[in-house]
């Protein structure tokens, strides 16, 4: 049986928050919160992604015992993808907002 690995969680804002805080100084030019929150959930669509594509190989070969676990991991590999353009979509969408706002 095929190992399918699991949807790593996102960072929560708050450590996210955190840990961008401790790394706010002068002249330091590190992520900010907003990149690694972004750069998370890109990583995550690339591992489940990642996951799929095994899942399948090992189901085309006849090395997967449980059919299952291909479905399962391209619905994960699916939501992750999805859940990326959401996040996308409402950045972009703030980011609109905040340009019609006029001073």
């Amino acid at each position: 049986m095929a190992n399918i690995q699991t949807i790593a969680p996102i960072q929560s804002i708050s450590a996210a928050a955190s840990s961008a805080a401790a790394s706010v100084g002068v002249g330091n030019s590190g992520p900010s919160m907003f990149s690694q929150i972004f750069q998370s959930m890109i990583d995550n669509v690339k591992q489940t992604d990642a996951a799929k594509n095994q899942a399948y190989y090992a189901l085309a070969t006849g090395q997967l015992d449980n059919p299952a676990e291909a479905t399962i991991a391209a619905t994960q590999a699916s939501l992750a993808t999805e859940l990326l353009v959401q996040m996308r979509d409402r950045a972009l969408d703030a980011y609109s907002e905040l340009m019609r706002i006029s001073l």
